[in-house]
């Protein structure tokens, strides 16, 4: 029983340092999202860093629409990278879950 309880602390620590290296990764993995005239683009990583905005000359003339464009696009963007984000941690989790009888919450 020891025996075992050592097998799983180490594959704890072995997925703790795949979800560390999974979270480092994510911050080179780039999202691109724009408004659906592409007046504004945006880029966010994996991590929901914002790495980029591109604003159309056209959306400087009108600060309200800008801040619409704005709210509406990082909105959009920041839910896709937290989606990537979910994906890519929850995968690495269950492929480092001991297997602990009763405890098959990921399937």
């Amino acid at each position: 029983m020891f025996g075992d309880m050592m097998g799983m602390m180490g594959k704890l620590k072995e997925t703790q340092a795949k979800v560390e290296a999974t979270k480092e990764r994510l911050n080179s993995v780039y999202i691109d999202e724009s408004s659906s005239d592409d007046l504004l683009k945006i880029t966010v990583t994996g991590n929901r860093a914002i790495k980029s905005i591109a604003i159309d000359e056209q959306l400087l003339e009108d600060k309200e629409q800008l801040e619409d464009y704005l709210i509406l696009t990082l909105n959009k963007a920041i839910e896709k990278a937290n989606n990537v984000h979910e994906t890519e941690l929850a995968a690495v989790a269950k492929e480092g879950m001991p297997n602990i009888p009763g405890m098959d919450m990921f399937k």
